[in-house]
């Protein structure tokens, strides 16, 4: 098929009508999009495409819509059509614009409504969240050592811990899988989220951990000022409660979503160079960009936040103490490492 046309087929036009004015959209490598009129209203036509993966990308994402629509307030545009065949789905087309100054607490509110969403059908449909595993605590044991900074006693005991606590961390949340901004569309009605290829389900906590520790899966990186930090927080915790009728835990539960993706050398790299190498034992020798931040950078920032939230843990006195010496040796070893940014591009 040209790249250039658009896959819609006689099913689609049986149930939506013929579609008019298509015009292809800028996406990754991974996708085509268009936009479309139909009779009923804008739309957008996109194809999943590339790699081995491509008909498990596309049953996550129509599989996480599907759940996604059961929410009282939108959070995710209409679903139209669907052609398994072509890897094609149809969605409503939502009218966005930029975001404003606070616009990580209107994000929080509706990921919370979002998480809320799966009910015990999600495990039937995606599957569960991956954490970082022995392999990732180990890289991040030598980074110390290659660095010149000494690991305390009890510190691989404790990412030993911190790596089963979170396979076995409670929750059947709907998870966006890389709820980055752009993939956030802020509209009139509030915040809708688009392109689940990587959804799957478990403790909203290691997604609401992005605000905090820096959108680990994302090119944009963001670090807000504390109070809006936590003004944020509290909406997804209020949200979460309205929805659910349960609490969310702010405490050790996130503190452990955001050692977990500090350990994470792929969450250094974008997601075509994931699970290929080992990222952390590359960065003394070389720092590379990626979207708004360096490789450097970004642990820099992640080390400085775990330093903060294990600064009272019970579980994790022994990384407090690591992050802490590990993140001034950065600092004294590229003096002119500046901070992620504050604001969103």
């Amino acid at each position: 098929m040209p790249l250039s046309r658009l896959p819609f087929g006689d099913a689609l036009r049986e149930v939506l009508g013929p579609p008019r004015r298509p015009r292809r959209l800028g996406s990754s490598p991974r996708s085509r999009v268009w936009r479309v009129e139909l009779a009923a209203g804008p739309a957008v036509v996109k194809q999943i495409v590339g790699g081995p993966d491509a008909e498990q990308r596309y049953a996550r994402e129509v599989a996480a819509l599907r759940l996604a629509l059961r929410a009282a307030a939108p959070v995710v545009p209409a679903l139209l059509g669907t052609d398994p065949a072509e890897r094609v789905l149809v969605l409503e087309r939502v009218e966005d614009r930029r975001p404003g100054a606070y616009w990580i607490v209107d994000y929080a509110t509706a990921l919370a409504r979002l998480h809320a969403c799966a009910g015990p059908a999600v495990a039937d449909v995606l599957p569960r969240w991956k954490g970082p595993d022995a392999a990732d605590a180990e890289a991040f044991l030598r980074l110390a050592d290659r660095l010149g900074s000494p690991v305390p006693a009890g510190a691989a005991a404790e990412l030993d811990a911190l790596v089963d606590r979170l396979a076995r961390a409670p929750g059947q949340a709907l998870l966006h899988g890389d709820p980055c901004p752009g993939n956030d569309l802020h509209t009139a009605g509030g915040v809708r989220f688009i392109d689940f290829e990587q959804a799957s389900w478990g403790s909203g906590l290691v997604e609401l951990a992005y605000l905090r520790i820096g959108f680990p899966t994302c090119w944009c990186v963001t670090a807000a000022a504390a109070p809006l930090l936590e003004r944020a927080e509290q909406a997804y915790a209020a949200a979460w409660h309205a929805e659910t009728g349960t609490g969310v835990d702010l405490g050790p539960g996130l503190t452990d979503a955001c050692a977990g993706w500090l350990i994470r050398g792929d969450a250094l790299v974008e997601r075509a160079h994931r699970e290929s190498a080992d990222h952390l034992a590359r960065l003394p020798d070389r720092d590379w960009q990626w979207g708004t931040a360096t490789a450097r950078q970004r642990l820099a920032h992640r080390l400085a936040v775990v330093t903060r939230m294990t600064a009272a843990s019970d579980a994790l006195p022994a990384l407090h103490t690591l992050t802490a010496a590990l993140h001034g040796r950065m600092l004294a070893r590229w003096p002119t490492l500046r901070p992620v940014p504050a604001d969103r591009p």
